[in-house]
């Protein structure tokens, strides 16, 4: 069984972000990235069905070198080789399309990826690289079992869960609890370092959306402090000023 593991270069969560030329390009300087948090769900679960399947375990990343150092953290944690579209991630069509052409030319059967990335949150990616291969795609995952050719699967839906079964091969938007995170330990670090790590062209496609300006959210007005006797004057600022009441 071979599985691809889509993973995404993003900033770290705890990041200051900036923009430049006019608010037109993100500013990356200074800026710690990571995995994807889903990404790393999906690529933890990935490692765990390895290990029980004697699967074999790609990632991919579409991005340019500076995504190299994500990406040899995903083979520290357990893939075996890694592939690096090399190319900027400009939307989640042209993603889609790069992922689509990797797995056709590779012959996987299971596609993980997190449901998300934290950096546009669209969502779309798993559904798109479905439609193109002709396959299932469901998200987000919060459990998933292989047996032989059938997956079983718990996502979840507006008040509850919902279990599903399909036939490989799927495309899978994952999140937690569907594994924990994984630390690379100190052999995996050094054995990350000789692992392939394979730079591939992209293919043409088509760009259907751009980036016309970036804007940071307002900065949060002062905080007004209320003795706690004063109730008149909370529900009165609530009210009048808030205005949630």
């Amino acid at each position: 069984m071979k599985i691809l593991v889509c993973i995404t270069h993003v900033p770290d969560t705890t990041s200051r972000i900036a923009f430049t030329d006019n608010n037109t390009k993100f500013d990356a300087n200074g800026v710690q990235f990571i995995i994807g948090p889903y990404d790393d769900y999906a690529l933890a679960r990935a490692v765990e069905l390895k290990e029980q399947l004697g699967a074999s375990l790609t990632v991919l990343n579409v991005g340019g070198p500076e995504s190299d150092p994500t990406i040899r953290k995903a083979l520290a944690i357990g893939a075996d080789d890694a592939i690096r579209v090399n190319a900027e991630p400009t939307d989640s069509f042209f993603v889609a399309q790069q992922i689509a052409e990797q797995v056709k030319a590779g012959g996987y059967e299971l596609v993980l990826m997190g449901r998300e990335s934290i950096d546009f949150n669209g969502g779309m990616v798993h559904g798109m690289v479905g439609e193109l291969l002709g396959w299932p795609a469901l998200s987000p995952v919060m459990k998933l079992d292989v047996e032989g050719d059938s997956v079983k699967m718990a996502r979840e839906i507006e008040g509850g869960k919902e279990y599903l079964e399909a036939k490989l091969p799927l495309v899978a938007g994952c999140q937690e609890p569907i594994a924990e995170w994984k630390i690379p330990n100190m052999r995996g670090i050094m054995s990350a370092r000789t692992k392939p790590l394979n730079i591939v062209d992209p293919v043409d496609t088509a760009k259907m959306t751009s980036v016309e300006v970036f804007e940071l959210p307002p900065e949060k007005g002062a905080v007004k402090m209320i003795d706690a006797d004063n109730v008149a004057e909370l529900v009165d600022l609530l009210k009048n000023e808030a205005k949630v009441l």
